[in-house]
């Protein structure tokens, strides 16, 4: 059978075959919620990330009672600070383990999600050897299984596509496969495609991909948009994509993700009327098997201890806040498929 039978007979299957899963809804490690019951969300986080390679990684890499000591305080504290829904970007191949997250989400309340897709940048050290022969409709299959099916076995479901390309210049054969893939994958499924992205050529790479796939920017997130131009985020935001400014950390200070940075930029997006757009988040954690208890492991409350206040000393409402962290993840993250034109 050629491979273009193959891709023909992906999106056929996948069609038929799509998860019965109301539109509006959010799928966590321990099942569907309603968007409405997400409440305060960090959109972009992590528990455990390996390094190692897509060739050397796996489960025998860690001891789940060893990060579930390490992490638990940390998603315990994030809680306190009002966080209810903690997305965790951690791909296959990089250190995700949906077990270990379901057994955080059932130990703190928190609704963890976890996702499918490969992560590109690096070299593609972190996408597995099968991956490269294979068509985008091969790769898409995998992914809509998981969600149909559920991680390797685990009962627990991804609720978002996550992807990378590198942060700059053309996108590569490689990644540019994998984000037809996503866009497959989205038209099967509904899930948000959230893209390791950087710059702004990559991230309107993506967007011309995906409108040719027929996916609106709706349902693109430009992760990693700290490293992007103002006048990218405008053009983004108008088109409708999802600008993620998820870098936010004390420590960067006047540097992109830094306090001051964020209170001025968020001030910009707010003057142009584009706020509604945008998403916030801290990438931070997270426990690396390579190094001794995990490494140094960054807490989840910047944004509570630092942004808001100095947000709201520089004229945010209280409006403003939940729109970026109660309502922009509810609508840029609820299962539904976003196809271009509608």
């Amino acid at each position: 059978m050629s491979k273009s039978i193959i891709y023909l007979v992906t999106i056929f299957f996948a069609a038929g075959c799509s998860h019965k899963l109301q539109q509006g809804r959010l799928v966590t490690v321990r099942g569907e919620i309603p968007v409405e019951e997400m409440g305060t969300s960090l959109i972009h986080e992590h528990i455990l990330v390996d390094f190692i390679g897509a060739d050397s990684t796996g489960y025998h890499r860690w001891e789940k009672p060893e990060v579930m000591d390490r992490a638990l305080p940390f998603l315990l504290e994030a809680k306190r600070r009002g966080v209810n829904t903690f997305f965790e970007c951690t791909p296959a191949y990089l250190g995700r383990d949906p077990l270990l997250l379901r057994e955080l989400s059932e130990n703190t309340g928190l609704h963890i999600v976890t996702n499918t897709g490969y992560y590109g940048a690096g070299d593609n050290k972190y996408v597995p050897e099968r991956a490269f022969g294979e068509t985008p409709g091969e790769i898409a299959k995998v992914w809509i299984d998981e969600f149909n099916h559920g991680i390797e076995g685990s009962g627990v479901f991804p609720g978002f596509i996550k992807i990378s390309v590198d942060w700059k210049g053309a996108l590569s054969p490689m990644h540019a496969k994998i984000v037809k893939a996503a866009a497959i994958t989205h038209k099967a499924t509904g899930l948000t495609i959230v893209s390791h992205t950087g710059s702004d050529g990559p991230a309107f790479a993506q967007l011309e991909i995906l409108k040719s796939e027929g996916v609106s920017p709706e349902a693109f997130v430009w992760t990693h948009a700290q490293d992007g131009t103002f006048e990218g985020y405008i053009k983004a935001a108008k088109q409708g994509a999802w600008v993620s400014l998820d870098n936010v950390n004390r420590n960067n200070h006047d540097k992109p993700g830094g306090i001051d940075w964020c209170v001025a930029l968020l001030t910009k997006l707010k003057k142009e009327n584009v706020l509604h757009k945008v998403l916030i988040a801290h990438d931070a954690g997270w426990y690396n098997p390579g190094q001794e208890n995990g490494g140094n492991f960054r807490g989840y409350t910047d944004i509570f201890e630092y942004l808001i206040p100095a947000l709201k000393k520089n004229g945010f409402s209280q409006e403003d806040i939940d729109l970026l962290l109660v309502k922009n993840p509810q609508r840029a993250y609820a299962v539904n498929i976003r196809k271009a034109n509608d």
